[in-house]
């Protein structure tokens, strides 16, 4: 009988794998590809200061090409479970929609990709004509040092190498088969600390206040665009995500004010340029009066774009035949385990439509992980053709 994509979603999103518990996730899936004659491995990583994170790795055929699924089945908390129509880790499908957590973001491809790859090898006589793996992390949702970066590690150490990924985000917007991501903007936080002297509002001569200046370089940096965009990217964009002074009292000028944000940026930075870029401006805002300075966060987050080529082409033609539609390449939206991947190969994400990700009562229809299966079966026909 052919694999049913519906059946193994379930079995995913009844698995409570809130990052960074394993939920019995790769449990489900190492279960599934063994049987099928794949070689799985399971590993856990470790970081100081990180939670330790299970991924898992599998893989059927030696020799090229080589593609694989890349995906995560870790998902973020539910929230209330009483906001749910049905249980967040329920799996319940009614009226042709199955509900849960992870079953759009990203369950729900990992099972399409998976039930494909099977169908695939079934008429193959059990194997491929090269190879077929899946990266699998339990660290995506999370701060993503000991999920995809780490694997992709250990797999290049046993002299694993990859032609071509398809990362099953949910890429398209309003339905299946309108969005191929072949890019991400890159991601740079920073905290601007904004130093005054603190003293009685009642004498505020004796003070120096860092409420307004704060506000003054929040203005300014909010203002003036980074960019216009390019060719294949939307304008890099700042944004601001908490102002701070750790306060309480209303006759005390504070001594110090923070100012959160964040930046995604497109190729016309890098992560240092954009650094020396933002410090000048505030430089130029602060002049010899706002004593100011930003600390970075660490970010392995870069901008890349996949060039369209051949497997674009096979892919785009893939998703064509089972839903009529030409997808729209597209490098929108936030960071993902893409910015690993592209270093090892080219990488595309496709997936299931994203409207409910990460909300109450996150759902998908069953017909879309039918036609998803379908598509990622026309994806393996035409990559061994």
């Amino acid at each position: 009988m052919p694999t049913d994509a519906v059946t193994l979603t379930r079995d995913l999103v009844r698995c409570a794998s809130v990052t960074p518990a394993e939920g019995g996730a790769l449990g489900v899936l190492e279960r599934e590809l063994k049987a099928a004659g794949f070689e799985v491995h399971r590993v856990t990583f470790s970081e100081p200061g990180a939670d330790d994170v299970e991924n898992l790795y599998a893989r059927i055929g030696t020799g090229a090409p080589h593609i694989t699924f890349a995906g995560h089945t870790d998902v973020v908390p539910p929230g209330d479970d009483a906001a749910w129509s049905h249980g967040a880790f329920s799996g319940d499908i009614k009226d042709g929609v199955l509900f849960g957590r992870g079953a759009v973001d990203m369950k729900g491809a990992i099972a399409c990709s998976v039930a494909a790859t099977l169908d695939y090898l079934a008429a193959n006589d059990g194997q491929p004509k090269g190879s077929i793996s899946f990266l699998i992390t339990g660290d995506e949702e999370g701060i993503a040092v000991n999920g995809t970066v780490k694997l992709l590690q250990w797999a290049a150490e046993r002299g694993e190498k990859f032609d071509h990924c398809v990362l099953g985000e949910p890429s398209n917007v309003n339905e299946l088969g309108d969005c191929i991501k072949i890019g991400r903007r890159g991601s740079l936080s920073g905290t601007l600390i904004v130093d005054g002297v603190q003293g009685h509002v009642a004498y505020p001569h004796r003070a120096s206040n860092p409420v307004p200046d704060v506000a003054t370089l929040v203005a300014a940096l909010s203002t003036e665009p980074l960019d216009q965009g390019t060719e294949h990217f939307q304008p890099s964009n700042l944004e601001f995500t908490s102002l701070d002074v750790g306060n309480r009292a209303w006759n005390v000028i504070p001594a110090q004010a923070r100012a959160r944000f964040n930046i995604r940026h497109n190729d016309c930075h890098t992560q240092d340029s954009l650094r020396e870029l933002i410090e000048a401006r505030v430089a130029k805002a602060s002049g010899n009066r706002i004593k100011a300075h930003i600390v970075w966060e660490p970010s392995n987050a870069n901008v890349f774009r996949t060039k369209p080529g051949a497997f674009t082409d096979l892919v785009v033609a893939a998703i064509e035949e089972e839903t009529g539609r030409k997808p729209d390449l597209n490098t929108g939206g936030g960071t993902s385990d893409a910015r690993f991947i592209t270093n090892y190969c080219p990488v595309l994400e496709f997936g299931l439509v994203g409207q409910t990700m990460h909300q109450v009562d996150e759902r998908t229809p069953v017909i879309d992980l039918e036609r998803l299966k379908k598509i990622y079966r026309g994806v393996l026909d035409r990559y061994f053709a």
